[in-house]
């Protein structure tokens, strides 16, 4: 005979079970809506400046040197002023704003880090614009996905709703932000799930939700941007099952490189920590000087690296400049990453990733002609091969290929590279970048992190 305490419990749990499924959970998936659409046009509003201001950039930089020392001044000022102005602006108004912001969202999720959105919104949105314009190696996709988790918790506040409503809506809009700057709604999905697993609250309304916003948001950024993947290029063939061994033997060396990344990216950071208000200045003069001349000699190796990776897809450049390319822009990545200006580091390690990989293909067609019909099918891989290592979310890294590219043939090599990648730098001890990141900002904040 059972129990009242077995009778009770199972009561509790039919309970619970029709109260998940209770209508009124469709007010979030409304709000979900609602994040996604707020979050689509605040990102494609960011994307569209950036655009105007990186081409403005561009122009400026192309001019230095042909009018002796005074065509540098120009561009030298234009280069100090956006970093300066990001360093201040963050430091002053809102530190949490500084990097990619992930890791600070993860925080909130957890409630150990504030999500204060009436700062965060205009900071991160202008000192972005500003760090981002300047040349800096950075991405846009951490300012989206920042601001679209402060808008899901703009949303949450400006309507009341209940604090349980908190996690879904801030998790919604962070996936509607990353889905915003890659036209990848899928990875938006699939990154909320996979990178912050261990803080996001996962149940069927909260799924539902991340779903509708990262729908809504890329839908929104197809109407007012353009349909076309991020990345155009050839569509390729699966490569022959011969070849896969290639693929193991690229996501091994992508998993010291992502080793390698992430613990330069603590050091650099730790070197730039006490930075005072002279030294804003010093760090945005040196900052400014180091990206002009290497962008007025070496375009490629300067910003997020779109055109980058088109020149590279292209076979524009030998295996020495590839090489050349790949060191640069590694270091470069680093260095402006450590400023603590604010910006993500997708784009760069996704343009690291082209890179190593086209270098690698191209050495290996070399030697295994029968097997590589083109490099270009290991510049895909490696996209998804450096994330998988850094971030250590390898399912994230290959839908994000797969979308940007739309090389969807190329799911096998791809999973072979990610989860090689990722299997061989976990078992070096490399930890998720974003957890590193974290347990930095709470050690500094004196909070002990106990999340996995």
């Amino acid at each position: 005979m059972e129990s009242p305490e077995i009778k009770q419990s199972g009561s509790w749990k039919t309970d619970q079970r029709f109260a998940d499924a209770d209508t009124k959970n469709l007010k979030l998936i409304f709000f979900a809506f609602v994040v996604g659409i707020l979050a689509g046009i605040v990102g494609s509003v960011f994307r569209l400046t950036l655009g105007y201001i990186s081409d403005f950039r561009d122009n400026l930089y192309s001019e230095a040197g042909n009018d002796g020392f005074a065509s540098w001044i120009f561009p030298v000022v234009f280069a100090v002023i956006g970093i300066s102005v990001a360093l201040f602006l963050v430091k002053r108004f809102a530190p949490e704003a500084s990097g990619s912001g992930v890791q600070e969202i993860e925080g909130a999720l957890d409630d150990i880090r504030p999500l204060r959105w009436k700062r965060v919104l205009p900071v991160k949105f202008l000192a972005s614009l500003f760090s981002l314009g300047s040349g800096l190696l950075l991405g846009r996709e951490g300012p989206t996905i920042q601001l679209g988790a402060n808008v899901g918790k703009m949303v949450k506040d400006v309507f009341k709703q209940h604090e349980d409503k908190t996690n879904p809506l801030v998790s919604s809009g962070a996936a509607a932000g990353l889905a915003s700057a890659f036209n990848a709604p899928f990875a938006g999905i699939i990154f909320v799930i996979e990178e912050m697993h261990g803080h996001f609250r996962y149940n069927f309304y909260s799924i539902a939700a991340i779903m509708v916003a990262s729908g809504t948001a890329d839908f929104v950024v197809r109407i007012l941007i353009g349909e076309d993947p991020v990345i155009q290029m050839t569509v390729f063939n699966t490569p022959h099952i011969s070849g896969i061994w290639l693929f193991m033997l690229l996501g091994g060396l992508f998993s010291l490189i992502g080793y390698l990344f992430n613990k330069l990216i603590v050091i650099v950071l730790d070197l730039f920590k006490e930075v005072s208000r002279m030294g804003i200045i010093l760090t945005g003069l040196i900052g400014g000087i180091i990206i002009v001349l290497v962008g007025v000699y070496f375009p490629e190796m300067i910003g997020g690296g779109y055109g980058t990776i088109y020149r590279v897809l292209d076979k524009s450049f030998t295996i020495y400049i590839l090489l050349v390319l790949f060191v640069g822009r590694m270091i470069l990545t680093i260095f402006s990453y450590g400023t603590g200006v604010p910006g993500g580091i997708f784009a760069p390690m996704l343009a690291l990733g082209v890179v190593f990989g086209m270098l690698f293909g191209t050495v290996m067609q070399h030697f295994f002609p029968e097997l590589v019909t083109h490099p270009g099918v290991f510049a895909v891989a490696g996209m998804a091969g450096i994330f998988a290592s850094t971030v250590r979310a390898p399912l994230t890294g290959l839908v994000l290929a797969v979308e940007m590219t739309s090389n969807y043939e190329l799911i096998l090599p791809l999973i072979i590279t990610t989860v090689t990648a990722s299997v061989i730098t976990a078992q070096l001890g490399n930890e998720p970048i974003y957890t590193t990141l974290l347990k930095r900002t709470l050690t500094k904040n004196n909070y002990t992190y106990s999340g996995d």
